[in-house]
């Protein structure tokens, strides 16, 4: 049988086969080909040549997330599966067996309540959403290595769904020898005058959306910023007062009453890790306490986290980067 009739075969039966190939500059001697139970499309890619991260090798416990830490090369994929009869089980269990056939041994293999639910989840490096969706009550993560000639390489996936979907994230690294740098001569370089730029508008993300581009923020499956929130200077109340965002969010929440949000507290990076943490979900608490209470909305639509500076969308170094930073936000969790 020829690989193209074979592969003809396997589309005729709902797989697809896709190959998460190396790219320059960093050559892998062998692609690693993962194969779905239905359509699937990528919806975004990102590589580095060379970078280290901390890979989540334990579940959320005691306020943290096991880790190790690992660098190489990097490379990071993601796919939209039409699968709207599957369970994230489902999806995990063929991938999980592909790695293992691939030379892949688990370290750590979880599903939503035992990787620690948001807390974990907001731990591990994915590709923005709508490209990689997560749903905060059904997701399940993989993290495995194997060893080879030039070192140690390390996989890991995400899996999820949305009411039609399922969404797989695939991210590799390690495995590829890299040469080291030439050394130079550290001597002065001549001074070469900087060429003028012309100054272009920022462009607009997803958590830059104010509260007038809050439906179409939602329908897009971006986080929205609730821009017009005022809180004390370290206080966690919700100061008195008619928010437009909130009102707009109860009526697409009325609207759309199979779907969930999660109210997301940030803060800046002054202080401790713990401290901000709790102080930017008290924060996405007291806006939440606020919508039930005004606009009498079913409480089990909305939920309150935060993960203090873990998200910065502006530099920490300067006043203005640091008021950008303290925010909340809302993001579907579900959508039925």
């Amino acid at each position: 049988m020829t690989r193209q009739t074979k592969s003809r075969q396997m589309a005729q039966a709902g797989w697809v086969t896709l190959c998460f190939a190396a790219f320059p500059p960093t050559a892998r001697a062998d692609p690693l080909s993962l194969q779905f139970p239905a359509p699937a499309q990528i919806t975004a890619t990102q590589r580095q040549p060379m970078t280290s991260l901390l890979l989540p090798v334990g579940p959320f416990a005691a306020g943290q997330i096991a880790t190790t830490a690992v660098e190489g090369p990097f490379e990071q994929t993601a796919w939209r599966i039409s699968a709207p009869g599957l369970s994230t089980l489902q999806l995990m269990q063929p991938l999980r067996a592909q790695l293992a056939a691939a030379g892949f041994a688990p370290l750590f293999d979880c599903d939503t309540d035992v990787c620690g639910g948001f807390d974990f989840r907001y731990g591990v490096v994915l590709l923005p959403e709508p490209d990689m969706h997560v749903d905060l009550g059904d997701f399940r993560y993989l993290a495995a290595r194997r060893d080879g000639p030039e070192g140690p390489e390390y996989v890991n996936l995400m899996v999820s769904k949305s009411a039609d979907d399922g969404f797989v994230q695939l991210s590799r690294i390690g495995g590829v020898a890299v040469p080291a740098p030439a050394l130079v001569d550290a001597s002065p370089a001549p001074v070469v005058p900087k060429p003028e730029v012309a100054v272009v508008a920022a462009p607009v993300i997803a958590a830059d959306l104010v509260a007038g581009d809050l439906v179409a923020g939602l329908g897009g499956g971006h986080s929205v910023a609730l821009e017009d929130l005022v809180f004390a200077s370290g206080s966690a109340v919700l100061a008195e007062g008619d928010y437009a965002s909130l009102a707009e969010l109860a009526v697409w929440l009325r609207a759309n009453p199979a779907s969930k949000v999660t109210l997301v507290g940030h803060t800046d990076a002054s202080g401790g890790l713990a401290a901000n943490i709790a102080l930017s979900r008290k924060r996405a608490q007291s806006v939440r306490a606020r919508l039930l209470a005004v606009f009498d909305l079913p409480p089990g639509q909305i939920a309150a986290e935060g993960v203090g500076y873990l998200a910065p969308r502006d530099n920490n170094a300067t006043p203005e980067g640091k008021q950008r930073n303290r925010r909340v936000e809302v993001m579907i969790t579900s959508t039925g």
